[in-house]
């Protein structure tokens, strides 16, 4: 017995580092997973060592609004509902306010901020029709700490945490729960390649200070969405999960 038995989950950016990872688990956990990205062989990849009667892959770009409506379609018309969101796709861009263009900044609120809301937007129907839901947003620690190099990061991970908390108040009552999970450094494609622009990401500057002195793997994080995305967390909503090996927990981040 899985702790998402019954129940129907849809994964963005689901191609790989955490997204694949979740897939994989809420899998695992017994649930049926539709899940999109832009990757579309890295997608068709993960999908294909899935059994294709529990999980299924779509061309999926966030920023689309008839791309939501078309993976939410085929998601019901499939599995015939839909119990549980995780808004994972983002992008990551390095570089200093003086050095970012205005465009670049864009793209990063446009994935990370506008791709959640209209993820949140897309499954309010099909949520409410099978009588209530979970809603996951990846957000990150830098939803609550700003870090150099990381303007347009930072602020599209605050305005996720910010979207979480409004998007609980609305959707509270049709049974829709939404929270944030904010993970440290992960041991993700991404991640990895924005930590090696940062000179002091080594064994003993920035990891070897953390409380959990090492990077995250990927399914840990998975964990965390598969306990918001069961019943086991009923009662949550509107809040937020780190999971960050201690880095928030003290000063020096």
């Amino acid at each position: 017995m899985g702790k998402l038995d019954g129940k129907v989950a849809l994964v963005t950016g689901g191609a790989r580092g955490m997204g694949k990872s979740h897939v994989r688990h809420l899998v695992a956990e017994g649930a049926r997973v539709a899940f999109g990205d832009v990757l579309d062989d890295a997608g068709t990849a993960v999908a294909g060592k899935l059994d294709g009667d529990v999980a299924f892959y779509q061309h999926h770009d966030v920023t689309s609004e008839s791309d939501w409506t078309a993976i939410v379609a085929s998601t019901v018309d499939r599995y015939g509902r839909l119990d549980v969101l995780v808004n994972n796709a983002g992008v990551l861009q390095h570089s200093k306010i003086a050095d970012t263009s205005v465009a670049d900044f864009r793209r990063v609120l446009d994935v990370n901020v506008i791709g959640t809301w209209l993820g949140i937007k897309a499954v309010i129907e099909p949520m409410s029709a099978a009588g209530g839901g979970s809603i996951v947003n990846i957000s990150s620690i830098e939803g609550f700490a700003g870090a150099a190099g990381l303007s347009a990061y930072s602020a599209s991970k605050f305005a996720v945490r910010g979207i979480t908390k409004a998007a609980a108040q609305e959707l509270g009552h049709a049974g829709i729960r939404v929270n944030s999970i904010h993970p440290g450094g992960i041991m993700t494609p991404m991640a990895m390649q924005a930590a090696s622009s940062f000179s002091d990401l080594d064994g003993v500057g920035f990891v070897a200070k953390m409380p959990i002195p090492r990077f995250g793997e990927p399914v840990e994080i998975s964990r965390l969405v598969a306990f918001l995305a069961s019943d086991e967390s009923s009662y949550c909503t509107g809040s937020e999960f780190i999971a960050d090996g201690g880095i928030l927990s003290g000063p020096g981040y």
